[in-house]
């Protein structure tokens, strides 16, 4: 009958010393111990040095000193209990936190945590499950980031009405580019459901430190009063603004004299042009998706959706906070 692979025990690891010396076979040893024949033949093969002192020779005391090391330096099983989990929820449905992010903080707060691999397992494994105890956890997968923006094309035609004197992103100094500075903002428009109600979104393209408010309206007027009566404080750090073509940025010459910074607008239909604002609306949208209409949202909701992004951490940054980084470069 044959047996199962089974750990050996450092007596037994004494009785293959000696049963070597007296010129045994595995396989006699493998009858003589109990165990399979492949148990010994594992042993051996990791525990009998090919080269040096004591080459082809097993030796007992070394091979159990080798294996305390190897199970000392084993990875730990980190299981998912309740706690854990609790965790990745408040996270994951509160925060809009990746599940990345979660298991950096994680590590963090708790003496072990799990990888983000587990957790992404872990949520689509529950998306699958029939099991009872799984039911709780169905729609975490929603919470997800699901693909990309939809880009609009470059080759459409723009029917939305000349802005005077804009100044195109092509002739913006070469210094944005570099995303050194702090003060060189993208400004752009997140606009809810059946173009009901807008917020304004403005992004530092060099420590992606965002700032959100709830518009009274998408006219120009207002969104110039708007971003001179949320940037009037820091005016003296503001270098340049980009705006696309919407004619809400009409008023972009007084928003520019204003701050005393310089206007600067995209090329048409080419979202790339602000990527760094684009890619924050996309992490806003994990909390107002599309379909949300914005009129319904309070402007408290709104300040505490910016204050989530501002703190939360970012990769780039070597999981430093916009928040952070801003203040960082704020004291250079």
């Amino acid at each position: 009958m044959s047996q199962n692979y089974s750990q050996l025990s450092q007596a037994q690891r004494y009785q293959i010393e000696a049963l070597c010396q007296s010129g045994n076979s595995q396989r006699e040893i493998a009858s003589i111990l109990g165990v399979s024949p492949s148990t010994i033949c594992r042993e051996l093969k990791r525990n009998v040095p090919k080269r040096g002192i004591g080459a082809g020779q097993y030796r007992a005391e070394q091979a159990q000193r080798k294996t305390i090391l190897r199970h000392r330096n084993k990875p730990k099983v980190i299981k998912l209990d309740y706690q854990v989990k609790r965790y990745i929820i408040e996270r994951l449905t509160q925060e809009r936190l990746s599940p990345e992010l979660i298991a950096v903080l994680g590590r963090k707060e708790f003496s072990d945590f799990v990888s983000h691999e587990t957790i992404y397992k872990w949520i689509w494994a529950c998306k699958q499950s029939k099991h009872r105890e799984d039911a709780d956890y169905h729609d975490l997968y929603k919470y997800l980031a699901h693909g990309r923006r939809r880009k609009k094309r470059g080759n459409r035609r723009d029917n939305r009405g000349v802005i005077p004197n804009r100044v195109s992103i092509e002739k913006r100094p070469k210094a944005v580019d570099k995303r050194r500075r702090i003060g060189d903002l993208e400004v752009d428009l997140m606009v809810g459901k059946a173009h009901k109600g807008a917020l304004l979104v403005i992004t530092d393209r060099s420590t992606l430190l965002t700032h959100l408010n709830k518009l009274p309206g998408k006219e120009a007027g207002k969104v110039k009063q708007t971003i001179c009566r949320r940037l009037g404080k820091m005016e003296k750090h503001i270098k340049t603004l980009t705006f696309d073509n919407d004619q809400a940025f009409a008023k972009h010459e007084q928003i520019g004299k204003r701050l005393t910074a310089k206007t600067f607008f995209t090329r048409p239909y080419t979202s790339q042009d602000k990527g760094t604002v684009e890619n924050r609306i996309g992490l806003i949208r994990r909390f107002f998706p599309k379909g949300t209409d914005l009129n319904l949202v309070s402007r408290q909701e709104v300040a505490r959706v910016e204050q989530l992004i501002n703190n939360r951490p970012i990769r780039k940054f070597n999981y430093k906070t916009a928040n952070q980084v801003f203040s960082e470069k704020l004291r250079l």
